[in-house]
Parts: C-alpha cells; sequence; structure tokens
C-alpha cells in the first residue's frame, strides 16, 4: 500500500496504462504543455511525446468526435475534458455516436473511450462551471458512468475504464483532488458497476458517490460518537450500470435510508435509488426514504451563497434524525434525548 492524493493516484494509473499499452493515448485542452488544468498529467508530454499526448483545440465535440474514430479503429484514447460543464458541448458525439455505435452497427465497432472530467461546487466557479450533470450520461444506455470518491478507487476504477471496450465517463470531483488515502500498489482493475459497502451498520443505510460518499463517512463516524449510531455507509461508485442489489440488501437490514446527491434534487440519482429501494425493499421500510440534495437553483458565486445552497454534513444529520425519529429507533447518548 502507499499513501498519495487522489490527483496522484489519477496521473500514476494513467502512465502505468501507457507504459503498459501502446495503443493508450490522451488528448485534451491544456493536457501537454500546461500539463493540465489540475496537473494530473504532469511530465506526460515530456516523457511519451506528442504522438500520445496530445493537446487540442478548444473545439470539444471536434476532439471528442476524433476521439471517437481513433477508438472505432483499434487505439484507446483517454480524453480529458476541462470540466463536465464543457462535455455539453460534446453531447452530441457522447450520445449520438460513443454510447450508440456498438449497437447501431450490429457490433462490428467498439468505441474503448474514456472521457474523464471534473465537476463540483464549492471553488466559485460560477453557475456555469460548478455543476454535476452526470444524471445527462447516466440516463444513457450505452454508456458507462463512474464516480471514485477514493484515490484507491480512482486507480481501480480508471484501470477498468481504460481496459473496459464500451465507452466510459470517468467522473471526478474538484474538491477529491487533494484528498489522501491507501492506494494498492498492484493494478487490480475494479468491478464497474459494483457498489462499496465502506462502513457496515444496522441502524439506517446511507447512500452516496463522489464527494457525498466522503460526507456519508464523515457523518457515520460522527454519529457513532454523539449518539452511538450504527450507520451502514454504501458509496455506489458506478451510476451506470447500477448496482441495485448492494443497495436493496442493505435497506433490507437497517429498515431506512438517506440517499446523499451532489445535484439538484428533482429527477436526480437519488430518485432512481428511492425508486429502486421501493421496487427492492418497501416491506422492509419503516420510514419514508429521505433525500439530501443541494438547493435547487444555478450555483452562486458568492461564498456564503454557495455554500448554504450545496448539501452538508448538517444536513445529512438533519434527515437522519428526522427518519428515525419518525419511527422510535433514534438512540441517544446515555439515554438522553438532546
Amino acid at each position: 500500500m502507499s499513501i498519495m492524493t487522489y490527483r496522484q493516484a489519477l496521473h500514476d494509473t494513467l502512465r502505468s496504462e501507457m507504459l503498459r499499452d501502446e495503443n493508450v493515448f490522451l488528448m485534451g485542452e491544456e493536457i501537454g504543455l500546461f500539463e493540465g488544468a489540475y496537473k494530473i498529467t504532469a511530465g506526460m508530454l515530456e516523457e511519451f511525446g506528442e504522438k500520445r499526448v496530445r493537446d487540442t483545440s478548444i473545439a470539444e465535440e471536434g476532439f471528442t468526435g476524433a476521439a471517437i474514430g481513433a477508438a472505432m479503429l483499434g487505439l484507446r484514447p483517454v480524453v480529458e475534458i476541462m470540466t463536465i460543464n464543457f462535455s455539453l458541448l460534446a453531447l452530441d458525439q457522447i450520445v449520438n455516436h460513443a454510447a450508440k455505435i456498438y449497437g447501431m452497427f450490429g457490433g462490428q465497432a467498439r468505441v474503448p473511450l474514456v472521457i474523464r472530467t471534473p465537476g463540483g461546487g464549492g471553488q466559485q466557479l460560477g453557475a456555469t462551471h460548478s455543476q454535476n450533470i452526470e444524471l445527462f450520461y447516466a440516463f444513457v444506455p450505452g454508456l458507462k458512468v463512474v464516480a471514485p470518491s477514493t484515490p484507491a478507487d480512482a486507480k481501480a476504477l480508471l484501470l477498468a475504464a481504460i481496459r473496459d471496450d464500451d465507452p466510459v465517463l470517468f467522473l471526478e470531483n474538484l474538491s477529491l483532488y487533494n484528498t489522501k488515502g491507501e492506494v494498492p500498489d498492484a493494478d487490480e482493475p475494479a468491478e464497474i458497476g459494483k457498489a462499496a459497502v465502506t462502513r457496515p451498520g444496522r441502524d439506517i443505510t446511507l447512500i452516496g458517490y463522489s464527494r457525498m460518499a466522503h460526507v456519508a463517512a464523515q457523518v457515520a463516524e460522527r454519529l457513532a460518537e454523539s449518539d452511538g449510531l450504527d450507520i451502514e455507509v454504501i458509496d455506489l461508485r458506478s451510476l451506470r450500470p447500477l448496482d441495485r442489489e448492494t443497495v436493496v440488501e442493505s435497506v433490507k437490514k437497517t429498515h431506512s435510508a438517506v440517499i446523499l446527491e451532489d445535484d439538484w434534487l428533482t429527477y436526480g440519482i437519488g430518485a432512481e435509488i428511492a425508486a429502486t429501494i421501493s421496487d427492492g425493499a418497501f416491506d422492509y421500510l419503516d420510514a419514508p426514504v429521505r433525500r439530501v440534495a443541494m438547493a435547487e437553483v444555478p450555483l452562486p458565486y458568492s461564498k456564503p451563497l454557495e455554500t448554504a445552497a450545496l448539501p452538508s454534513a448538517d444536513d445529512v444529520i438533519a434527515a437522519i434524525r428526522q427518519t428515525l425519529d419518525a419511527v422510535g429507533r433514534r438512540r441517544y447518548p446515555m439515554g438522553v434525548k438532546s
């Protein structure tokens, strides 16, 4: 095991895959000379040269389309789109081409393409640069969508994405780049479509992904100390395919759930998870499923307003206490209600 940042895990994994397979190459805006907006590709141009680390023009639709063509011809491009907000400019290529080529042409061509792109609020980047619009892509059959929350999962899921023969959207959250954690030294790809139970428990299930998986873990630890609660935490890791079985089995055990998402509530990923629980564990629920999400506004630039709009640990704690109070299962320190 090595201790490293999320950022370093991504960098090292890209490098190791480029050394392993000469068909792997990188494309994106400012990833070469500038070494990437977030320095994930630092040193790559010097080591691998312009043929395999390709700076592109500011034309997301154009270079995403070029990457799709390269993938169809047997290469394995890893595209960096500077922010998920800019992926909207390549939506036609991603949704109408990358996702559909294999099915529309009877399996004659695969599209082993990875699109890495960060998103998320909290950085004062304004409403058009702070979105989590993964729902747009998780909605589309033919795409795989992953959202690792830890350095270990960043490595394992990026390995899996690069080696996959289907197009994969690899979602990163800006707030995670400097987080640290243990990362296995071995190159072992994760299973795309498999969630992780990161903290077993029996009192309630917390379900999140990306940054909100971190918040879930922090809340579980905090309430274990303050309220004596035994909270189970699920990190979805993959949004398409979605590991419905792990979610359902957890709720069958805990009988209640709170879903965390770093996006708007209406039509969100959380709605799909709530429907999954209703379909698979309705008879086991002791209380309605609650969801915690951001305010339904374009994210403000003002730091106080931005912070107020984003979901917080306190929001999650309030939802947990409301859920457990509703069925009389809340635990309190020393048996005294706070």
